[in-house]
């Protein structure tokens, strides 16, 4: 185990360094007992053969039983809460920097690894970090001490201990990085397999729709056989090294009972400190196993460790600044993209776009699928960061500004609306935790919902999970929490793009009320959610082909012409030139 890995696990135990100290005495005082005890019972026996009193040594060996009780009681609590503690710090690093990174960052692993990372690799760590190595190095004084003593005992009968021994140790040596190995594999896998099934339970719908449920199936449990076919090599590995010392053990206790007996016999040992022997050579396999036990849990811990850390090196957003800027200009477009160039770290996906925003009406944004329509949203809500150029808010570069303050100006609905776990209440107060009940209401008002949720039985506590909310009615939510405190802004991505004609025209006549109090941005390819807006950002290929109004890109523009006439709604507004 290298000195590196070991190091990063200790940097979890650090903070404890205090009460892990206090654990590792109170394991050698309850490791002495042990040791002590098999000496006090040769005192008894000794006691015996002399018709001397029994009241000081049997007194003696039930305040060791007692004191051992204590001790040991004291140690488990102790280094119980410490592991508690260093798995809820680690847990609580990992979730705070997943929030805190940034978005290509955070999704690059799938979500179910990330998961595993929180959960299944933080119990591992708990062991190693906390109790460990205290562990080893109790199992090693232990061993030495026994074996010390039962050179006090007979020298004679040490050498055959310490020759199965010797040949544990050599075994276990043999046998342990093998096992680590097939362990630290077998958590691999389990971490892919929290990722895939994450996916594939997201996505169950389409799953059944293409009857690719044994299909699937067989795709995750490829990685949950995989991490099975290395935890059962490891198991195989630790019964095997397992049944050889035991077996090693009780043949040397046979050779020591035999030999024991001819010294006896002889007058070269006393029955009692044959008996004591016997006592140390049955005890020997605790030290061995806990050696064996805390050294594959710090192994696996270890592992873990640098698993964990590695989601430190996640990038997260971080403010030039460390307060809000001050007003900005009032006059001019409240959003500005200058020569921007931005992708996910391959091709651009927007190259060169310029474009601004006014503080008041509705900016569509419109192209074929890939044309960058949604990393424009994405670069406005500072998810993805510009290669080059740059983004304004009231004339001031983002760049200036805080995250926080820039996305308090800016209220977004993404395109696969996802709900937040909870109720409606908890959905809308979602943005702004403050927000009374008036204000909900009016919200509610505004996408044409507040009858709706006021005739449902809990009415605003209900579960959005609930089979009385429909998919429609949860994307109107979601469009209330976004508009619920008239944000400067409102970026629409896709918002009516799965939803019913009634749910749509709720949609379109909100947009319609923002853009007179404010900037309304919409994504959609859906033309019928655009054509009445005040300007249309035609897009391709990453870049801005054209602008205008319906009549005027219908005239103007035959990739927007070809797009209406694609979806047949050219009637609705202007016929299309011949």
């Amino acid at each position: 185990m290298d000195t590196p890995r070991l190091k990063v696990l200790w940097s979890f135990a650090r903070p404890h360094k205090g009460a892990l100290a206090i654990g590792l005495v109170l394991a050698l005082l309850g490791s002495a007992t042990g040791l002590a005890t098999p000496m006090v019972t040769k005192w008894v026996l000794d006691s015996l053969g002399s018709s001397a009193s029994l009241a000081g040594p049997v007194l003696a060996l039930l305040g060791l039983i007692v004191m051992g009780a204590v001790i040991w009681l004291g140690q488990w609590i102790l280094l119980g809460t410490v592991g508690e503690h260093v798995v809820l710090k680690a847990r609580e690093s990992m979730v705070r920097r997943f929030f805190r990174a940034t978005i290509p960052a955070i999704t690059k692993k799938p979500a179910g690894e990330l998961i595993t990372r929180v959960t299944s690799d933080t119990v591992l760590l708990r062991e190693a970090a906390s109790s460990s190595v205290i562990g080893l190095i109790n199992g090693v004084v232990m061993l030495a001490g026994t074996l010390v003593l039962m050179s006090v005992l007979d020298l004679a009968l040490l050498g055959t201990t310490v020759a199965a021994v010797l040949v544990v140790i050599v075994l276990f040596a043999w046998l342990m990085p093998g096992i680590a190995k097939e362990q630290e594999k077998a958590q691999d896998r389990v971490g892919k397999l929290g990722g895939v099934l994450e996916g594939a339970l997201r996505a169950i719908r389409t799953v059944k729709a293409s009857r690719a449920e044994d299909r699937q199936s067989e795709r995750i449990l490829l990685e949950a056989r995989a991490a099975t076919g290395h935890g059962v090599r490891a198991v195989r590995r630790e019964a095997i090294a397992w049944v050889v010392a035991w077996s090693g053990i009780q043949l040397a206790i046979l050779v020591i009972l035999g030999l024991g007996a001819w010294r006896v016999g002889a007058g070269l040992l006393e029955v009692s400190s044959l008996i004591a022997f016997l006592l140390y050579a049955f005890a020997l396999m605790e030290p061995i196993t806990e050696l064996s036990q805390n050294m594959t849990a710090l192994q696996a811990g270890v592992a873990a460790a640098g698993r964990i850390r590695e989601m430190d090196a996640l990038e997260v957003e971080e403010d030039r600044v460390s307060s809000p800027a001050a007003p900005g200009d009032q006059a001019g477009p409240v959003l500005e993209l200058r020569d921007v160039t931005a992708g996910y770290g391959g091709e651009p996906a927007v190259r060169a776009v310029s474009l601004a925003i006014p503080r008041r009406g509705h900016t569509a944004i419109v192209g074929p699928s890939g044309a960058g329509k949604t990393t424009m949203l994405s670069l406005i809500m500072r998810f993805v960061q510009p290669s080059s150029g740059m983004l304004l808010l009231d004339g001031r570069p983002y760049a200036d500004l805080p995250y926080a303050s820039v996305r308090a100006r800016l209220a977004y609905v993404e395109q696969e609306t996802p709900i937040v776990p909870g109720t409606i209440r908890d959905n809308l107060r979602f943005t702004h935790p403050d927000a009374t009940e008036e204000e909900m209401l009016h919200a509610l008002g505004e996408v044409r919902l507040a009858d709706k949720i006021a005739a449902l039985d809990d009415g605003l506590d209900t579960p959005l999970s609930s089979t009385s909310v429909s998919g429609g009615e949860r994307q109107r939510i979601a469009l209330a929490r976004a508009i619920l405190r008239t944000p400067d802004v409102v970026l629409l991505d896709e918002a009516t793009a799965q939803v019913d004609g009634r749910t749509e025209s709720a949609i379109h006549d909100c947009i319609r009320r923002r853009a007179r109090e404010g900037a309304v941005v919409t994504v959609a390819h859906r033309l019928s959610t655009v054509i009445d807006a005040d300007t249309i950002v035609v897009m391709e290929d990453g870049q801005v082909r054209a602008s205008g109004s319906h009549e005027h890109l219908l005239a103007t523009d035959t990739l927007y012409r070809e797009l209406v006439e694609a979806l047949r709604i050219a009637g609705e507004s202007a016929p299309v030139p011949g």
